[in-house]
């Protein structure tokens, strides 16, 4: 990270344990050189044991991943920067509507068949990837199943997770993959109006649907980062996990991209 980007992250990281009086030890390295070394581990696509030495210890890194994985950490400093980037923009903080969508990537040999699976329409064996974004493309939830797990069936979990957390949320873009019974569910037991664009008969070639083009910009950051090119890890907690620091990476660049370094 730049000066600049850690000044905007700082005030945000979630406070440990032992400085709230909860009890543990104090983090043996420095939080800025842990965010480094998961930031170039995503961004470069290297193996956990291939971390080069200017980081902390590959075994040191790795298991302040698996807290924050665990205890739900990255997520919440996901969100909190999210807040921040909206506020940027001069948009509340909680947004009002909002787009799903799925994408289906090959998995290493690692992912285990419990959790891959062949995705017909795509022809890929491997995850799916189910997101919903706000209108500005940035994440408001992701969870990460076997391929040939039905969009409406992960939708459903999906969407009142996101309900959930999001309570000004009343509507979501969709394409014709969500249509059905998902409509119905959305508006009675999530009080959610699910619009569906779809391409109609006519329609020759690629055409841009309306809204469509905001989750499909967020598909393609990820795969720019070169440990989501695919899916390599052995859990679909960990594969959630590397789509947020994903987006953390996008996002602290976004919030300082115009801003002056310090001298």
């Amino acid at each position: 990270m730049t000066d600049a980007e850690w000044a905007v992250v700082r005030p945000l990281l979630p406070v440990p344990g032992w400085m709230r009086g909860r009890g543990g030890q104090p983090e043996a390295y420095c939080h800025r050189a842990i965010l480094d070394a998961i930031r170039y581990l995503v961004d470069n696509g290297i193996k956990w044991r291939a971390m080069p030495v200017d980081f902390p210890p590959w075994d040191r890194v790795y298991a302040f991943f698996r807290r924050w994985r665990e205890h739900g950490l990255v997520k919440e400093f996901h969100d909190r920067l999210r807040a921040t980037v909206r506020a940027e923009l001069g948009r509340d903080a909680e947004p009002s509507a909002g787009v799903i969508d799925s994408q289906s990537v090959k998995a290493d040999a690692v992912v285990g068949s419990d959790s891959r699976g062949f995705d017909g329409g795509k022809l890929v064996n491997g995850r799916k990837r189910h997101v919903v974004v706000d209108t500005l493309g940035l994440l408001l939830g992701v969870t990460v199943t076997a391929a040939d797990t039905g969009d409406r069936t992960a939708a459903q979990v999906l969407l009142r997770q996101v309900a959930d957390a999001h309570h000004r949320l009343a509507l979501v873009w969709a394409d014709g993959g969500y249509t059905g019974s998902l409509v119905e569910y959305c508006f009675t037991a999530l009080a959610l109006v699910l619009a569906i664009f779809k391409r109609s008969d006519d329609m020759r070639g690629f055409v841009v649907l309306p809204k469509r083009w905001i989750v499909e910009r967020l598909f393609a950051h990820p795969m720019r980062t070169r440990r989501l090119a695919r899916d390599y890890e052995r859990r679909t907690t960990s594969a959630e996990a590397m789509i947020y620091w994903s987006m953390i990476l996008l996002m602290t660049r976004r919030l300082t991209r115009s801003r002056p370094q310090p001298v």
